[in-house]
């Protein structure tokens, strides 16, 4: 994981490409009129993306020593909830690698402390859902007030 952190750091923060990354995710328009070359951007960002679901299968094929289709369910709620608590703004064009760490740090004691409280499951996406909408609700303001 330190690994692909690091990887991932170096290419948003040191690069070109992670320069132009965060210019399409702000505005597509813009970053189009100013030369970025954004499908290409695109086919980067997905195929990147790509990687590292396949990298995250494996790794979750090893943990349960076999490959079950139906493993993952549930986990891209967790994945949005621990990008938008680490401070991603989900209009784009911000965020920071570190602060994604920090959700998911976040977002797996919330799991943790829910299930050892017996929550019910189905409670658990409740709670997970309003994580969500209030840390998108801050975003909200905090892009309002610097607007």
């Amino acid at each position: 994981m330190i690994i692909v952190l690091i990887i991932t750091g170096l290419i948003m923060n040191k690069t070109q490409i992670g320069r132009h990354i965060y210019a399409v995710g702000g505005n597509t328009q813009a970053a189009l009129f100013s030369g970025i070359n954004v499908q290409k951007v695109k086919f980067f960002v997905h195929a990147y993306s790509g990687l590292m679901a396949g990298l995250a299968g494996v790794v979750l094929a090893s943990r349960m020593y076999s490959g079950q289709p139906t493993a993952g369910d549930g986990a891209e709620m967790d994945a949005i909830a621990a990008v938008v608590v680490g401070g991603t703004s989900m209009a784009g064009g911000s965020g920071k690698i570190g602060g994604t760490i920090i959700g998911g740090l976040i977002i797996g004691v919330l799991n943790n402390g829910l299930n050892l409280m017996n929550v019910n499951s189905f409670w658990q996406y409740v709670v997970k859902g309003a994580v969500i909408l209030l840390a998108v609700y801050i975003d909200f303001l905090r892009n309002k007030k610097s607007k």
